[in-house]
């Protein structure tokens, strides 16, 4: 409490000195953010980690998103009839197709929405196993998915023997709760952007995320390219 107040009275007093040192921070941190490479995954590359890839590149990260299923599956007529599309097929053309089907049932059930959403951000979901990108920092929302990254990373071999840390926060497949956990996902890498070793100090920096988001189970695993 004694620091807190030191530091406003400081403010108050020295206040274009407090100004110049935020703008010192904020040009540290800057720099320091542009160093980690994140990625977010989900299922099918549409909601979670596609909520997440919004919020995390609209606060300048570089961010890459994907999904670990076999086919990209968005909301249908009935929850026993999804509609299905390849990887690699353009949010736009899926729009556009769900939106001469039926505008009413997909913008009610929030599909078309999604997808105006996800258009904006990139042109198309991508399937994790199909890419060889590398990463700093790799999100998944569920830990089916959490599993089949690392998974997939073990049978890759660990080639260049470069480490990354996966990183599970669990997420339902909802638009609130999408909302609710790319608000979290932003604020864990927002910690580990300002880390100055994140390989030593990540533990410590879970933990502390983990007290301020205790709905939201994570995991963390080192896994290598």
């Amino acid at each position: 409490m004694k620091f807190k107040w030191i530091r406003k009275c400081v403010s108050i007093f020295h206040g274009q000195l407090s100004r110049r040192t935020t703008e010192g921070r904020a040009e540290s941190k800057e720099k320091m953010t542009s160093d980690l490479v994140f990625c977010t995954v989900c299922a099918s590359n549409q909601n979670r980690s596609m909520e997440a890839h919004r919020l995390l590149k609209e606060a300048g990260f570089e961010v890459s998103s994907f999904g670990t299923g076999s086919a990209v599956r968005l909301p249908g007529p009935s929850v026993d009839k999804p509609v299905i599309y390849n990887f690699g097929t353009p949010y736009n053309d899926m729009y556009n197709e769900l939106s001469s089907r039926d505008r009413k049932l997909y913008t009610s059930n929030g599909v078309l929405n999604m997808l105006d959403r996800n258009r904006q951000i990139k042109d198309h979901p991508e399937r994790w196993h199909e890419h060889h990108k590398l990463f700093d920092v790799i999100f998944t929302c569920e830990e089916r998915c959490f599993d089949a990254v690392c998974i997939d990373l073990m049978t890759r071999g660990a080639k260049l023997n470069r480490m990354v840390h996966v990183i599970n926060v669990d997420i339902k497949d909802n638009r609130e709760q999408a909302a609710i956990g790319g608000k979290a996902i932003l604020s864990l890498a927002s910690k580990l952007s300002t880390c100055r070793d994140v390989d030593s100090e990540i533990i410590a920096i879970l933990a502390d995320w983990q007290d301020e988001n205790k709905t939201l189970p994570v995991l963390h695993q080192v896994c290598y390219f």
